[in-house]
C-alpha cells in the first residue's frame, strides 16, 4: 500500500510528507540504508506518546465527571496499552507502509504488537506536527476512543491487581509480591517483564510499557491459573 493511500485510511493529507515516511521508518532500516540519511520514527513516538495521552486524558475528563482519579487512570491505561493500539494500526493498515529490515520484516515485524503500537504513536506525532491538535484530536477521536465504549459495554476493564489481592488475601490470608524480571529497550521506549509471587512461588508473568501495565497483566496471568 502506498502513502496516499494510507491518507486515505488516515482521512487526512500530509503537507510534509517527510514525517509521514519519518513515522513509519523503524529503527531497523536505517542499518541497512546509511546512505540515505534517514532518521527513525523514535523521536516522534516521544512525542505521539505525549500528545495521545494529552488527548485520552482530557476526553476522560469531560466525559466521566464524577469519576475518581484512579478510574480515569485505568480507563486511560486501558486505550493506551500496546494491545489496544496495535489493534488500531491493524485496522488502518498501517504495517503495510512501515519501512522495516529484511531481518524484521521476515520476523513479522508487520504483525508485531510492539512495532505497530509505537509506530500508531509515531504517526500521532507526525499528525500533531503536520496539522496541529485539532486534527490530531479528530484523529484519535475517530479510531481510539471509540474503543473505550467497548472496553466499558464489555466490561473487559478491570483491576486485575485488585481483583488477585482480594482473591489471595480470602483464600491465603496473604498479599501476592511483584518483581521486576526484565527491562529492555531504551529509556523512552521500555518494556517491562514482571512476575507476581505468592510465598515465593511465582503465579503469573506479564509484559508491558510500563511498570503498571506489566503489573496488571501479571495479574491477569495469575488469576487465569488460580
Amino acid at each position: 500500500m502506498n502513502l496516499s493511500n494510507l491518507e486515505e485510511n488516515l482521512g487526512l493529507k500530509f503537507k510534509d510528507r517527510r514525517l509521514l515516511e519519518q513515522a513509519l521508518t523503524h529503527r531497523s532500516y536505517l542499518n541497512e540504508n546509511k546512505d540515505k540519511k534517514l532518521v527513525s520514527n523514535e523521536r516522534l513516538e516521544f512525542l505521539g506518546d505525549a500528545v495521545l495521552s494529552l488527548i485520552v486524558s482530557n476526553f476522560l475528563y469531560q466525559k466521566f465527571s464524577s469519576s475518581a482519579e484512579g478510574d480515569l487512570t485505568n480507563f486511560r491505561a486501558s486505550l493506551v496499552k500496546t494491545p489496544t493500539l496495535a489493534k488500531i494500526a491493524q485496522k488502518i493498515e498501517l504495517g503495510k507502509c512501515l519501512f522495516l529490515s529484511r531481518g524484521e520484516e521476515e520476523g513479522g515485524g508487520r504483525e508485531n504488537p510492539g512495532i505497530l503500537a509505537d509506530s500508531l504513536e509515531a504517526l500521532i506525532g507526525a499528525i500533531f506536527l503536520d496539522n496541529g491538535l485539532a486534527k490530531t484530536t479528530g484523529f484519535v477521536t475517530t479510531h481510539l476512543l471509540p474503543v473505550l465504549s467497548e472496553v466499558i459495554e464489555s466490561k473487559t476493564l478491570k483491576d486485575f491487581k485488585s481483583l488477585l489481592q482480594e482473591k489471595t488475601q480470602a483464600k491465603d490470608k496473604t498479599s501476592p509480591t511483584y518483581k521486576v524480571l526484565k527491562v529492555v529497550g531504551p529509556d523512552h521506549n521500555r518494556i517491562f517483564t514482571i512476575g507476581v509471587f505468592l510465598n515465593a512461588k511465582k503465579l503469573g508473568v506479564g509484559t508491558g510499557r510500563s511498570k503498571q501495565e506489566a503489573e496488571q497483566e501479571a495479574a491477569k496471568a495469575a488469576l487465569e491459573k488460580l
